[in-house]
């Protein structure tokens, strides 16, 4: 399905579908000029995303070799097909911070790492042994490391007669990229910024504060002037100003309940203060959640607690067993 979303430059969106994922779609933005285009994000490695976007692309009679691509960030969601997308011909722009880290997790021991970080964190080896296979993020990643112009906060990419900055927003993951146009006041927010559902924040390697960072991401963007903002997934809804208030508010209300589970008992593992957090599950307990569901629950809280053990609000001790138990000093 493809849709006219900006008329002058012409922006399109292509609803990319993501099977068995709770966001269900992509927003795939294509940006056209006379001389040449963007896409702005891919979906999966999968034949159902290669597909809706190829179809979308055919519709526009848009030329690939005239087309270049930016990554707003590594989730395979966003960037799976760039090896499907692309040749020789095309530039592909990423931020520096999130390929280094990409390249990681295709080559190297980043995914190890994780894993024995959510093990410490308290999740359970049966789950992280079933993820192994079922894991979207790595099933469905690029299949091989590409080329890239890597950007740095403030970087600009030409595209035809439109300028565009890309604006690092580090959060969701370390070097999340959204793209601006200042001569429309046009924000592509990738997962930054999404209007009715909040974006997951997880404990990320090599960070201490991931939550503290998206936060200070989100202030960030605040002073940017913003007429209209494209989102990865869902829709745009109320100002970008209020829904970043809103996200703001939200985490500060998930860091109050997160002491109150504490309060009720000290020496607990994240998984364990997950298990007790309220998410929205439409009325699925804990014990129902789909494994997936409970990493990124249990991610979520991790981002929480090191925020606030990097404020000195809580205590972190490795146990006897080799597990991270907290408690409220």
């Amino acid at each position: 399905m493809l849709e006219l979303v900006y008329e002058n430059p012409k922006i399109y969106r292509i609803f990319v579908p993501l099977p068995e994922n709770p966001l269900k779609l992509l927003n795939s933005y294509v940006i056209m000029t006379e001389n040449r285009n963007l896409i702005i994000d891919t979906g999966f490695k999968r034949e159902e995303c290669l597909k809706a976007l190829l179809e979308g692309l055919v519709e526009l009679n848009l030329q690939l070799e005239k087309t270049d691509v930016f990554l707003t960030h590594l989730h395979s969601d966003h960037c799976g097909l760039i090896n499907k997308l692309t040749t020789d011909n095309n530039k592909v722009y990423m931020s520096e911070i999130d390929y280094d880290y990409l390249v990681g997790n295709l080559v190297g021991d980043n995914w190890q790492k994780i894993e024995e970080r959510f093990r410490v964190e308290g999740f359970p080896d049966d789950i992280a042994f079933r993820l192994k296979e079922s894991n979207h993020a790595k099933r469905f990643a690029p299949d091989k490391i590409f080329e890239t112009i890597k950007l740095k906060d403030g970087d600009k990419i030409q595209i035809g007669n439109i300028e565009l900055v890309g604006i690092h927003t580090p959060g969701h993951t370390p070097g999340h990229m959204c793209l601006y146009i200042p001569k429309e006041k046009i924000l592509f927010s990738g997962d930054h910024v999404l209007f009715d559902i909040t974006p997951n924040i997880t404990s990320w390697l090599g960070k201490k504060d991931s939550l503290g960072d998206y936060m200070e991401s989100l202030k960030k963007i605040k002073k940017l002037e913003i007429k209209t903002t494209f989102p990865g997934h869902r829709e745009t809804g109320i100002s970008i100003y209020d829904r970043v208030e809103t996200i703001l508010n939200h985490h500060k209300e998930r860091l109050e309940e997160l002491l109150e589970v504490l309060s009720k008992k000290d020496s607990q593992t994240a998984y364990e203060i997950a298990s007790q957090m309220t998410w929205n599950t439409r009325g699925k307990g804990w014990n129902e959640f789909p494994d997936n569901q409970k990493w990124f629950a249990t991610g979520e809280t991790m981002s929480h607690l090191d925020y606030l053990y990097s404020r000195n609000r809580i205590e972190k001790v490795l146990d006897k067993d080799n597990f991270y138990k907290y408690s409220i000093k």
